[in-house]
Formats: structure tokens, sequence, C-alpha cells
């Protein structure tokens, strides 16, 4: 059980130093949703937006993440 418990406090300074990276130098992630394939639409007061791209690029950054994560640590229980 201790085990479960280092890796949730490495998780959460993970997700810390990320949220700090976001909040003190937000324009390193400026192009974030502003990619080619991101989609918006304007008109009469209406804007639609739906970011393609972008979402792409997380969903393939957390499968990436998790898999490495999975593979190191059964790698280490071995």
């Amino acid at each position: 059980m201790s085990e479960l418990g280092r890796w949730l406090v490495a998780v959460g300074l993970l997700i810390a130093f990320a949220g700090l990276l976001l909040w003190w130098w937000p324009a390193l992630f400026g192009w974030f949703g502003h990619l080619p394939g991101d989609l918006r639409f304007e008109r009469d007061g209406v804007r639609v937006y739906v970011p393609l791209v972008s979402m792409l690029l997380v969903s393939l950054g957390l499968t990436l993440g998790l898999n490495l994560a999975l593979w190191l640590l059964a790698s280490f229980s071995r």
C-alpha cells in the first residue's frame, strides 16, 4: 500500500508543477488551441470552437505518458 501512496504523491507533485508552470508562464503554451485544424466559427455574436488537433495532441501525450509509466512500473516490480 505504501507503493500506491508514493505514486499518488509523485503524480500530485507533477500536477502541481504543471499548474505552476501554466500559471507563471502562460506564454509558453500560447500556441495551444491555435493550431491548424482547430476549428473556429464566429457569426452574429455566436462563437463555436472545436479544438480537434489540440485534443489529439493531449490524447497522444497522455497515452504515451501513461504507457511509459505502466512500463516503468512493470519493469521495477520484477
